[in-house]
């Protein structure tokens, strides 16, 4: 169904059992899957693709240009996937080059205010709250989460299962299944213990993992030496993944919070006696 004051393209291609609400722009050459629901005053601009059974709520804007210098007028794209509720006064941008596309995945939540940059790419699953900002070129892996007012620098990646605690902002990559600490900058605080146990991950595979966690985080080694040694020790799924995502960051990766000074060598060997 589409509304009267609605203004539909002629060459976009709208699926079977769409609602478009009032006020809604659907420009030329874009494609809205079965099923979708458009709630009043969303634009959708040319070269968007949305999935079949998504949701997108009033003010949302999907496909705009992106706010990138470098970009000049050309076809590039938005590429969104099955399932997906996008929320009140979302933006998502198209890719800068000619042909490249802007991702996101299925069954994702985007609340209110957030916004996708130009080339991102979102997995699925993915969670981005209110005010989330995610820069030109982030990649954000499957089932992440990223709470309130969190800023993401172009190019950053978020592993798998992550979660960056409100108003945290990243400049380097924030490794799978780790937590950032909220409203500071580049800080690990734990493992998502919470989602991974929500996930299914066996509490012997959990086990492991903290084990890798320490290694990496806490054992002193270098990040090289420290992947190495999990490598050696540590043979999970959870485990190769995390040693694959650090042996491929470019900008390194997030560092650890420590919420006590480091001891004197003297006051260890008074402990350990």
């Amino acid at each position: 169904m589409i509304h009267p004051l609605a203004v539909v393209s002629a060459t976009a291609r709208i699926g079977a059992g769409v609602t478009i609400g009032p006020f809604c722009v659907i420009d030329d050459d874009v494609e809205i899957g079965s099923g979708c629901v458009l709630g009043p005053h969303v634009t959708v601009l040319r070269h968007t693709t949305l999935g079949p059974c998504c949701r997108v709520h009033p003010g949302a804007v999907l496909g705009d240009l992106p706010q990138d210098l470098r970009y000049r007028d050309c076809v590039s794209h938005v590429r969104i996937g099955t399932g997906c509720v996008i929320r009140e006064g979302v933006t998502i941008h198209r890719g800068t080059d000619p042909g490249s596309t802007t991702v996101v995945g299925n069954d994702c939540l985007l609340m209110a205010t957030s916004h996708v940059g130009h080339n991102c790419r979102v997995g699925d699953h993915v969670i981005l709250a209110n005010g989330a900002l995610l820069g030109g070129y982030a990649e954000v892996g499957d089932s992440a989460f990223l709470s309130g007012h969190c800023l993401v620098h172009q190019f950053t990646r978020i592993g798998t299962l992550a979660m960056m605690s409100g108003g945290s902002a990243i400049q380097m990559d924030l490794p799978p299944f780790c937590i950032t600490q909220s409203s500071v900058t580049n800080i690990v605080l734990s493992l998502n213990i919470v989602g991974l146990k929500r996930r299914g991950m066996s509490a012997e595979e959990r086990r492991l993992l903290r084990q890798a966690f320490n290694l990496l985080y806490r054992s002193g080694l270098a990040v090289s030496s420290a992947v190495a040694a999990i490598e050696a020790q540590i043979d999970t799924p959870s485990a190769r993944e995390l040693c694959q995502f650090v042996r491929t960051a470019k900008r390194g990766i997030c560092k650890f919070f420590r919420d006590e000074p480091r001891r004197a060598p003297e006051d260890d060997q008074a402990l350990a006696a």
